[in-house]
């Protein structure tokens, strides 16, 4: 099933608004820590998560109305390269627990900009833990639940069932 231009180029637009979407919500996400910390060594990992749960998620829910709907080698490839994210990905939530473990949160005190209160200081530390750990984990299990939604569109789409 080819796509006629039109319909590419629809597909180019809803493409292009999402990543934007995407970036606006990576940006509400992230701005408290930028707007009151010099330093989070944590950063793009945090970053990453959160544009991998949006895009993946995405995918997952509105895969036929995306640019990859039948392309089926690039299927092929999500699928594989989704195997070492997931691993990269559990790896950086380990070594996160593991900061937390050792030396915790409060090591960002030195960190933050001048002029909060401490009950600002210790709501943003529990935002940074919370924030990242739910992207954290919510970007591995959209990771793990791709692959087997490329694997249903490839199929629907060598069969000719006319679905993504």
């Amino acid at each position: 099933m080819n796509l006629d231009k039109k319909q590419l180029y629809l597909k180019l637009q809803l493409e292009i608004i999402l990543c934007l979407v995407t970036a606006i919500i990576t940006f509400m996400v992230i701005y408290p820590i930028l707007n009151n910390f010099v330093k989070f060594d944590f950063l793009y990992r945090n970053i990453i998560f959160v544009v991998i749960f949006v895009t993946y998620t995405r995918l997952i829910f509105l895969l036929k109305h995306s640019l990859i709907s039948h392309v089926q080698w690039m299927k092929f490839v999500i699928i594989f390269v989704s195997i070492p994210l997931v691993f990269k990905l559990i790896e950086w939530i380990f070594n996160f627990q593991i900061f937390l473990q050792t030396e915790g949160l409060d090591s960002y005190n030195a960190y933050f900009k001048p002029g909060l209160s401490d009950k600002e200081r210790l709501s943003l530390l529990t935002y940074m833990q919370r924030e990242f750990m739910f992207f954290g984990v919510a970007a591995t299990i959209s990771a793990i639940l791709l692959p087997f939604r490329m694997l249903i569109s490839f199929w629907r789409v060598y069969n000719k069932t006319g679905k993504v």
